[in-house]
């Protein structure tokens, strides 16, 4: 049944790669920065990004493939579509997003709950630099529902005639204490992940750099920070 999950995700990856922006790789030393508190391993991350806008608002969606199993093989597929859809004149406009995903860990399968979303965005720019953010009504489809509040902001700027870039995302979203962290718990946590990103560009196509990934209340240790950069290379469509 995994295998055909990851498949359909594949299929799903390359229905998108005419319009895809990027493609990158990571290497990610978390289990040599933190041993087995969060990963058994360092691994590979595969990217595919993709950021389309039309007439009538604008598609993201990116999709990550951890080969984070036996021999490099891949553990965790996990997929984000988001769709920003214009509401006449008005500089707010509607926001929909799912997320969901896939794995596999000591021989067995398991899910990344799916959450979906609804609300309302904003996006403009700052001198050279386009903000964008959003706020949006979150249903994480646990095993035991939570309803949830999420807000996003997204940023990316090019400095030094366009050889530097630096974008990314910060998320801070609530979840019921007891769906993650099981019974005898209640109430709600916050959950705060961002991931600023770094790059040099070698070549309008060529580029490397880094992505930090700083998280609290989002790894095994539900109650911890951490702070994970990664190694990058990045190929621009």
């Amino acid at each position: 049944m995994l295998k055909k999950v990851l498949f359909t995700l594949v299929l799903i990856v390359s229905s998108f790669s005419i319009y895809a922006q990027n493609l990158q790789l990571h290497f990610d030393p978390r289990h040599a920065l933190h041993g087995d508190k969060i990963s058994e391993k360092n691994y590979f991350t595969a990217t595919f990004e993709m950021f389309k806008p039309d007439k009538w608002g604008s598609t993201f969606m990116f999709v990550d493939l951890d080969f984070n199993q036996s021999r490099g093989n891949i553990g965790t597929a996990y997929m984000e579509i988001a769709r920003d859809i214009k509401l006449g004149k008005s500089p707010i406009m509607a926001h929909v997003e799912f997320n969901g995903g896939v794995g596999n860990a000591e021989n067995f399968g398991f899910s990344i709950a799916n959450a979906y979303m609804a609300g309302a965005s904003y996006s403009t720019m700052i001198g050279k630099a386009n903000i964008g953010t959003y706020l949006v009504y979150k249903y994480n489809a646990f095993a035991k529902v939570s309803n949830d509040v999420q807000w996003t902001v997204t940023w990316g700027v090019d400095l030094l005639n366009n050889k530097v870039r630096i974008c990314g995302f910060l998320d801070v979203w609530t979840q019921d204490k007891k769906a993650t962290l099981g019974d005898g718990h209640s109430g709600k946590h916050v959950v705060l992940l961002t991931e600023p990103q770094f790059w040099y560009n070698l070549t309008p196509n060529l580029a490397l750099g880094s992505e930090i990934e700083i998280s609290n209340n989002f790894l095994k240790r539900k109650d911890k920070a951490y702070i994970n950069p990664t190694i990058a290379a990045k190929w621009n469509f």
